[in-house]
């Protein structure tokens, strides 16, 4: 499919066009730049014929971009302005009939998607970036892998490990799903207006196997906010308002072959899930 995507100058006349002001409150920071958006779509091995989710196309440099691919896009856009004028967008720059379809819609509301897409990409702003990815691969078990740009600080601590200094409950709880790590990096110049802050690519790969059930994911998840509640305490004080005391923390822990003086920093996801269940 020929698709021309958007330019600096163009994405500015857009926003004209619609009186947009970009806002810090939807982190609106435009992708002017075509290099970046194919960039991405690589990464996140879009190809014909594949079916694709985007979060906050806003002017859509990067719906382009993807439907440039020969995939089908579903695009949910918080903006009532931008969801409106997405489709004349797309039409104006050849894309073919029925490839997009646009949600005005909040992301974290959204509980049906339709084609039922393989693939997410989005350009999130920092506040509801970690929500939205977790409502997503929670609500949708049809995603399997994606790409999203996101602030640096937020990317690093999807992407951290245990034991490093920014793990923390995003890692734990994105790691429930599979496998994430950082893609590259972002310059503030491909974006229009230039963000205060340093962007990065974060890729995920769902695991082949579902970790374990929903009850298991919300006792996980109960326990990592505890854990990281205090995150200077022990694991058998920062557990201990979970399962009725400190001793009853410690004897759990033993259960589960954890050590009850360690922090949660220490644990990874399957440590967690090791306490849950024990």
């Amino acid at each position: 499919m020929t698709v021309h995507l958007l330019g600096a100058a163009e994405i500015r006349a857009l926003a004209a066009e619609l009186e947009l002001t970009p806002t810090k409150r939807l982190g609106q920071n435009f992708v002017v730049d075509a290099n970046t958006v194919r960039k991405i779509v690589q990464l996140a091995r879009v190809g014909a014929g594949d079916r694709v989710v985007e979060i906050g196309p806003g002017l859509g440099s990067l719906t382009l971009g993807v439907l440039e691919s020969g995939a089908e896009v579903v695009a949910v856009e918080i903006d009532h302005r931008l969801a409106a004028r997405l489709p004349r967008t797309a039409a104006d720059h050849d894309v073919r009939s029925g490839a997009l379809t646009v949600m005005d819609a909040d992301a974290l509301t959204v509980t049906e998607l339709p084609g039922g897409p393989a693939v997410l990409v989005a350009n999130l702003p920092y506040n509801v970036s970690v929500p939205v990815l977790l409502h997503f691969l929670e609500t949708f078990s049809h995603l399997r892998r994606g790409v999203v740009m996101v602030q640096a600080e937020v990317g690093e601590r999807l992407a951290a490990a245990p034991g490093s200094k920014v793990y923390g409950v995003p890692s734990v709880k994105a790691a429930w799903y599979g496998r994430w790590t950082l893609a590259g990096t972002v310059s503030r110049q491909v974006f229009w207006p230039v963000p205060g802050v340093d962007s990065v690519l974060v890729a995920f790969e769902r695991d082949a196997q579902e970790r374990g059930t929903d009850e298991e994911r919300r006792r996980v998840f109960a326990l990592v906010d505890a854990a990281f509640g205090q995150r200077r305490k022990m694991l058998r004080q920062s557990l201990s308002g979970l399962v009725g005391g400190s001793a009853a923390a410690a004897a759990l822990l033993e259960r589960a072959a954890v050590d009850p003086t360690a922090r949660g920093e220490s644990l990874s996801v399957d440590d967690f899930l090791r306490v849950a269940r024990a």
